[in-house]
């Protein structure tokens, strides 16, 4: 059966995730009727990773299986999809294709603002203390040649491995006290982005020096770390594949 991969954004407040779940909404719940319906057999879409409760999404891939695509599939699904979610382009990939498993690195973006703005509240975080962003990116060095990440993975997960190559951390101002956090790694683990920038905010604030952020990660221990940021200025940014 053809493989279709679907580039698409959504913001994640309103939905309980990527994930299919019970009796909650989320985008793969969301895609599956909508598809399913459109296409009159039954979808079960793939994503290339999974989003936490109101974390967004401004490049997401999935792949889903069909005989038959019909005209304007782009369009009728972004005018049955909810506002939230909007749908760029589907495409024709080898049936072997995978939207998680061939994903060679993904690139998550967390933005925050040091100066009050009435207008940044829904996808940017305010701290209110001065930080000091130049020792904060001291700690991001330190996460480049960091393998195990388990001090700021969520605890009992399933996962087989808690090892990760990080190839960029790094804090930029963006404008006059707006900032964003932008990691790529081979991989995450659940929660791992929220944990790492709740631990570097305590460098910013002074809280945590250099040396006590590395014997955080050094501990492998979640307790250790700081507490996790709000899911809602988080965003997956870019996903990379070989063929894409």
């Amino acid at each position: 059966m053809p493989r279709h991969f679907i580039k698409l954004a959504y913001n994640g407040i309103g939905f309980h995730g990527w994930q299919i779940q019970d009796n909650a909404i989320t985008v793969q719940g969301e895609l599956n009727k909508a598809l399913s319906l459109l296409l009159s057999q039954e979808i079960k879409i793939t994503g290339c990773g999974r989003t936490d409760t109101g974390v967004n999404a401004s490049c997401f891939f999935a792949h889903f299986d069909a005989d038959n695509l019909i005209d304007n599939l782009v369009y009728k699904l972004n005018s049955l999809l909810p506002n939230s979610i909007v749908i760029e382009t589907i495409i024709d990939v080898e049936p072997e294709a995978h939207a998680r498993f061939d994903a060679k690195a993904r690139t998550y973006q967390y933005f925050f603002h040091t100066k009050a703005n009435p207008f940044l509240g829904e996808f940017s975080t305010y701290i209110s203390s001065e930080l000091d962003i130049e020792k904060m990116n001291k700690a991001c060095e330190l996460l480049l040649v960091t393998t195990d990440f388990t001090s700021f993975s969520k605890v009992h997960t399933d996962t087989f491995t808690n090892n990760c190559k990080v190839s960029l951390a790094k804090i930029s101002e963006l404008e006059a006290g707006k900032f964003v956090f932008e990691i790529k790694a081979d991989r995450f683990l659940r929660n791992m982005v929220r944990a790492i920038m709740g631990t570097l905010i305590q460098v910013g604030k002074e809280k945590l020096t250099i040396e006590q952020f590395q014997e955080v990660i050094d501990s492998l221990d979640r307790g250790k770390a700081g507490k996790s940021v709000d899911g809602k200025a988080l965003f997956l940014s870019n996903v990379a594949y070989d063929y894409l």
